[in-house]
């Protein structure tokens, strides 16, 4: 389906923000690598051939018994002996980091945190899980905590703003004495408490950070809104009798949606800004879970280890500094002043 005169005219302005193009291409390929991350980082192979059969470890588990072991468990095939006896018979292929997340490394040369070494490409923590396998994964639950985040409260925060803007009166009166009493609580503090209250999980966390997150957008698309519901057209659709929910999807919501685009990659930043300091004060994802917040702390921690540090902090910073030159290239592409609308 063939883009719209002005929507070419918005992606000839997308691309020629050099910085926040490139920067969008960059970030795709960052997360689509990582979303494959048991395929690059796991302490399992991803095939293996023994006597004249293909097993799958990185997708489902084998007894050590099916290459000739003792034992009904699990084969761990980073032992010695599991892999001597495979290779007798056959050969395993290896992801290019041969731990996962939540992997141990008992064969360190020197005491945990350990610096990079051939082994380690970025050492490992104070528990001696390798880090380069932890940065995979926690950049993965970051920027999928973001969207989600984002997404729902794009939802809420349009339904919100549009119910807001459309109706005006004491509709728009009462919800805005309303956002303005909840935009007043101690969000940050109130999240520490909720999260120390109950069970932390990934999705129990969304669901918090969602109850104070909706929100960033609602002033932004009552006030589009506001202005589109006394224009002529939306008249006419009225007094012909479309209803009202016909004329707020159809007619005003196109409007507020240029708006709320250019917003939304602020958002995803914000979201995972949030998220990443609640890991680093322990309020955040459940102890072990790979977490870009819960390494600045190990990096805080362990001074004398600053490659821990380090890491966080550039990984951080290419992740934001991305989401932020997209924004600013999406701002770009939707401000008529740029585009000649």
């Amino acid at each position: 389906m063939p883009l719209s005169p002005i929507n070419q005219r918005r992606l000839r302005q997308f691309k020629a923000n050099k910085r926040g193009y490139y920067s969008f291409w960059l970030f795709l390929a960052l997360f689509f690598l990582t979303l494959g991350a048991e395929l690059i980082a796991n302490n399992k192979p991803l095939l293996v051939r023994y006597d004249g059969a293909f097993y799958t470890p990185a997708f489902k588990i084998y007894p050590e018994t099916a290459f000739g072991g003792d034992f009904e468990t699990e084969a761990d095939y980073r032992d010695e002996y599991v892999a001597e006896l495979i290779h007798e018979k056959g050969w395993m292929v290896w992801p290019p980091v041969r731990y996962s997340y939540s992997t141990i490394n008992y064969n360190l040369d020197v005491p945990a945190p350990s610096p990079p070494s051939p082994q380690n490409w970025l050492g490992t923590d104070d528990q001696g899980r390798d880090v380069m396998a932890r940065l995979i994964y926690g950049f993965r639950i970051s920027v999928l905590f973001g969207l989600l985040l984002t997404v729902g409260c794009s939802v809420i925060g349009i339904i919100a703003g549009g119910i807001q803007g459309y109706y005006g009166g004491w509709v728009d009166l009462l919800f805005q004495r309303f956002i303005e009493i909840w935009s007043s609580l101690p969000t940050l503090f109130i999240l520490i408490i909720m999260a120390s209250v109950i069970t932390p999980g990934f999705f129990s966390l969304l669901s918090i950070m969602l109850l104070f997150g909706w929100t960033a957008l609602v002033d932004v698309v009552r006030a589009e809104f506001l202005r589109a519901r006394n224009f002529d057209y939306v008249r006419a659709a009225r007094a012909l009798g479309v209803d009202d929910r016909t004329i707020m999807i159809r007619h005003v919501l196109p409007n507020a949606m240029v708006a709320t685009l250019t917003f939304m990659p602020f958002i995803l930043t914000g979201s995972i800004t949030v998220l990443t300091s609640l890991d680093f004060l322990g309020f955040g994802l459940p102890p072990g879970s790979p977490s870009l917040g819960e390494l600045l702390a190990q990096g805080k921690n362990n001074i004398h280890a600053p490659w821990l540090g380090l890491t966080a902090f550039f990984s951080l910073a290419v992740m934001l500094s991305l989401l932020t030159f997209i924004g600013e290239a999406v701002r770009d592409a939707f401000d008529p002043r740029k585009t000649g609308l």
